[in-house]
């Protein structure tokens, strides 16, 4: 039986060719008109929903388990705008990286703030709860106009988009930290500075509990009792959302009061329903491609 051939970790790799190409390709589309990148997008949305099978039996998936009360025809309709939703997500992200000359400022509306000068006035640091809306990339950008921010992320495995993501936001934001860098989160936290951390996706099983989720068994990591606390933190939700006409709304909610509590359990579920509110105020425009339910407790079946 032959070696598994390793993944390539140097940036000039000749195997990340195809790699640099798409990049390339990427920055030249980003430079378009923002109106015509959302339409474009719209229609990547539909060529994706019609061939990436993939993809699409994913977002069904998840629809049909979250959303029970919706008739088929209904499911499949909100499957299908979050797949096109998903492809306008992904050339404005072409945009909001790559074009800095246009003026994104002018497009977002925001909502809550006055939670976070609260949280501030208090001299706490904040966490703020995210959320993977699809628009999330072009929202930070916007979020980062608004307030100095460190954004926790995942890095890529492939080094040549993880550097397109890196310099995309880096541009932007104060500071970027791996999210297995727990005790720099903490330090920011402590030193009163703004967090953006998102808890929810399924990151697999390790320091994680099986959380409901739209009523439905989630692998949820439940750091985000243990950064609250130790950072001293408020933990204050931030949704977002694409409106018509090219806009914008980033949305604050109130920080959750008597948070963390002494059950990782509880403080966990109360995070999901905190996201899940958020999600239904526009559910086709949450990262319904993703496997949120891959893993599942013993004696489960398997959801994809």
């Amino acid at each position: 039986m032959g070696k598994r051939r390793s993944r390539p970790t140097r940036l000039y790799d000749p195997r990340l060719i195809p790699s640099w190409i798409a990049v390339g390709l990427f920055w030249l589309v980003g430079q378009l008109p923002w109106e015509t990148l959302q339409a474009m997008g719209r229609g990547f949305g539909k060529l994706a929903w019609r061939f990436a099978k993939s993809r699409r039996h994913i977002a069904e998936t998840n629809i049909h388990l979250c959303f029970p009360e919706l008739s088929e025809e209904q499911q499949l309709d909100l499957a299908r705008k979050t797949v096109i939703s998903t492809g306008e997500a992904i050339l404005e992200m072409a945009g909001s990286y790559t074009n800095h000359r246009v003026d994104l400022n002018k497009r977002s509306i925001f909502k809550g703030v006055e939670y976070i000068s609260q949280a501030q006035k208090e001299g706490k640091g904040i966490l703020l709860l995210g959320m993977h809306f699809n628009s999330i990339d072009t929202c930070a950008r916007m979020l980062a106009a608004k307030l100095d921010l460190y954004a926790v992320y995942r890095p890529n495995d492939n080094p040549v988009i993880d550097r397109l993501i890196n310099q995309g936001r880096q541009r932007y934001v104060k500071g970027i930290i791996d999210r297995a860098d727990i005790r720099q989160m903490i330090r920011r936290l402590r030193k009163g500075e703004v967090v953006w951390y998102a808890p929810d996706q399924d990151y697999g099983t390790a320091h994680a509990v099986f959380a409901p989720f739209f009523g439905v068994p989630a692998a949820t990591i439940t750091a985000t009792s243990r950064l609250a606390r130790m950072g001293k933190a408020a933990v204050i939700p931030c949704a977002h959302y694409r409106l018509p006409h090219g806009q914008f709304v980033i949305e604050f909610g109130p920080a959750l009061g008597n948070f963390p509590g002494d059950d990782d359990m509880q403080d966990t579920i109360r995070i999901n329903q905190t996201i899940e509110h958020y999600v239904r105020k526009q559910p086709e425009q949450y990262l319904w491609v993703h496997k949120r339910f891959k893993h599942q407790p013993p004696g489960q079946p398997k959801r994809y």
